[in-house]
């Protein structure tokens, strides 16, 4: 699903007044197939000019929540406002004002790239001049430029999925939604994606983000709803749901391994903390509450004659912040809300 796929869900760059300061409003959303309550209760704030990440696996209700956003599906229950205007009584300005960029690419294979987006550009208003300077730029933007006027037959899924996220980029709306927008990119094509959001908002547009991938959120998200099996979980920074499920740990590593129990015992001294050593690894790795303490650690450790080789302090990482809020990683499974059929606006 992209934008491209709906005419008139991306129309010429409008802005969204200045005086409003909340991009997206949601109070008690709710969306149901059948019996299968896909999104339920859902609550959102998303500030203007900024990333906002909604984390969790397929079928968590990720993408049912952006088609009601993007006026692709009516709510059940609740009320959701785009730049204070109702999703429902007001869809057509909402349309306006939005751009969509789905998991799937929705381009015609039978046209080389650069026909693509100058056909979409054209539908979108753009002169035939303007038209070929955009594709040409997004062209160049998104590493295609020696594949234009390649087959999209012969196209990759990876140049496929930048071909789309281009297209949808012709005009760019004061709001954005990339609904796994890298799913199925190469580490090189999923960084060109994040420099592009990156920009984006730099040049004031604000982005909902749904991802599976844990460092895609912590890389551009700044704010994070996880979301499960219908309902958010947990909402904040990146570092307010670390923070949220353990301390930070220090690892070190020793030069010699048999200081490794002197190394404990001036652990549980200084930090009164209780540390793990591997022998293997040479590695002792313990929870730090006060950081501030560390600096004493190490100039105990020096004054017993136990030599560090090297030193790092980490955070616990969203994997183990979404395991521990969940109960299960953060992999697939079955897109139950995608599979019951989309109710077309």
């Amino acid at each position: 699903m992209s934008a491209t796929a709906y005419p008139g869900l991306v129309t010429s760059a409008r802005r969204a007044p200045s005086h409003n300061d909340v991009a997206i409003q949601t109070q008690g959303l709710v969306k149901q197939f059948g019996s299968h309550r896909a999104v339920d209760g859902i609550d959102l704030t998303v500030q203007t000019g900024t990333v906002f990440g909604v984390l969790g696996p397929n079928g968590a209700g990720k993408t049912t929540t952006v088609r009601m956003l993007a006026t692709l599906l009516r709510p059940d229950g609740g009320r959701a406002r785009i730049f204070g205007h109702d999703v429902v009584k007001e869809e057509h300005v909402v349309r306006q004002l939005i751009g969509v960029t789905g998991q799937y690419a929705s381009v015609d294979e039978t046209l080389s790239a650069l026909e693509n987006l100058i056909i979409f550009a054209r539908l979108l208003g753009f002169s035939r001049p303007a038209a070929k300077r955009k594709a040409t730029e997004l062209l160049e933007q998104f590493g295609l430029v020696e594949a234009a006027k390649r087959p999209l037959k012969h196209f990759s899924g990876g140049m496929r999925r930048r071909l789309d996220l281009a297209a949808s980029l012709i005009a760019t709306p004061p709001l954005i939604f990339l609904d796994e927008p890298t799913t199925g990119l190469d580490p090189r094509s999923r960084a060109q994606v994040w420099d592009t959001i990156r920009r984006l908002v730099r040049e004031g547009t604000t982005v909902l983000l749904t991802t599976q991938y844990l460092d895609e959120a912590d890389q551009l998200a700044d704010r994070i709803a996880v979301i499960d099996r219908g309902r958010v979980i947990a909402e904040g920074t990146a570092d307010e749901l670390k923070a949220s499920v353990g301390q930070s740990s220090l690892h070190l590593r020793l030069a010699d391994p048999e200081d490794g129990a002197r190394a404990q015992a001036i652990v549980a001294r200084v930090l009164r903390s209780e540390a793990t050593f591997s022998p293997e690894g040479k590695r002792l790795v313990m929870p730090v509450s006060d950081p501030s303490r560390i600096a004493d650690l190490l100039v105990a450790l020096k004054e017993n004659d136990v030599d560090i080789v090297e030193f790092s302090m980490q955070k616990p990482t969203l994997d183990e912040v979404f395991l521990a809020l969940t109960g299960h990683e953060a992999t697939p499974s079955s897109e139950v809300e995608d599979s019951k059929g989309v109710e077309q606006p």
